[in-house]
């Protein structure tokens, strides 16, 4: 199994990096985000989540946002849409791809939408009606793959359950989370093996570092054939509902660690370091990411 010579971004900043901030950020902010993140080179833009403002009130503009985007050529603008309520409204604003996402962890599912695996798997078949009807195109995510808040380590056959059910309803691809960051290296590459009956093609990896191993783990997957991964510009990001997780892996530390290998992802770092420095100062903090801090070190006056 060989390495890939071209890895795909999926930048998840807009959506995943900001639902948790507490600090308001303007749909003319997000706008810009999404802007700065396109001419940087991105491909794959997480735009925001049709879910509900009362559970997670950073992503209420979510309408005003699709609406106000001005779409670019080869550029695809997923968005998280948790049941069918949220697949109608992505649909009427112009949404062309969705994401949905079950967990591996019984526990987690409980606690994130009060429902068991299964019974949120039963919940998707009529958005994913929907979806073929409407030639839309969905994503799946599972949580806690490599561990979970209140259940601990998770086996990889639950998680290798799910997934192909996700794959089997007709998700193009599956987005294995760690959603705690409690993944090793070790574990990634046990977890892939288990993953046998899912395409390497339909498979990509969104890791936390909670525990600064998130490039390792990316470097893991990538190792074993996985050629698409999650990323948040500045390393904004965090699981509300995962007490203790830190923010998802930043996307100028995987340019800069698959451009050092020789590995293309389409993505101009310069641009990219200056859009996680832009969106890290609206924040009101340094962005989390090394390499953003290293770069400014370097061209800082």
């Amino acid at each position: 199994m060989s390495a890939p010579k071209f890895v795909k971004i999926v930048e998840v900043g807009p959506r995943d990096g900001l639902q948790n901030e507490r600090r308001f950020v303007s749909t003319a902010q997000k706008l810009e985000l999404i802007a700065r993140l396109e001419s940087a080179g991105c491909r794959a833009i997480e735009a925001t989540a049709f879910v509900s403002p009362k559970w997670t009130p950073q992503m209420a503009d979510h309408e005003a946002v699709m609406r106000g985007l001005q779409p670019r050529e080869g550029v695809s603008y997923p968005v998280l849409t948790p049941n069918l309520k949220g697949f109608d409204a992505a649909l009427a604003a112009g949404a062309k791809e969705v994401a949905i996402f079950a967990a591996a962890s019984e526990s987690f599912s409980q606690k994130n939408i009060n429902c068991s695996i299964a019974e949120s798997l039963a919940r998707f078949a009529p958005l994913m009606q929907a979806a073929r009807a409407s030639d839309i195109r969905v994503r799946g995510y599972v949580s806690c793959v490599l561990g979970c808040p209140y259940q601990g380590d998770i086996a990889p056959r639950a998680v290798a359950d799910v997934a192909k059910a996700l794959l089997d309803m007709g998700c193009y691809e599956i987005s294995l989370g760690d959603t705690i960051g409690l993944g090793v290296p070790t574990a990634v590459k046990k977890l892939i093996e288990v993953l046998q009956d899912i395409p390497m093609s339909a498979l990509a990896g969104h890791f936390h570092d909670t525990y600064g191993m998130a490039v390792a783990n990316v470097v893991a997957a990538w190792e074993m054939g996985v050629a698409t991964f999650d990323s948040s510009v500045g390393g904004l990001g965090g699981c509300p509902y995962a007490k203790g997780a830190s923010g998802n892996v930043a996307t100028e530390d995987l340019v800069w660690l698959f451009g050092r290998m020789g590995v293309e992802t389409g993505i101009d770092l310069e641009a990219l370091v200056d859009c996680a420095l832009w969106i890290s100062e609206a924040l009101g903090r340094a962005p989390a990411s090394r390499v953003a801090r290293a770069i400014a070190a370097k061209t800082s006056p």
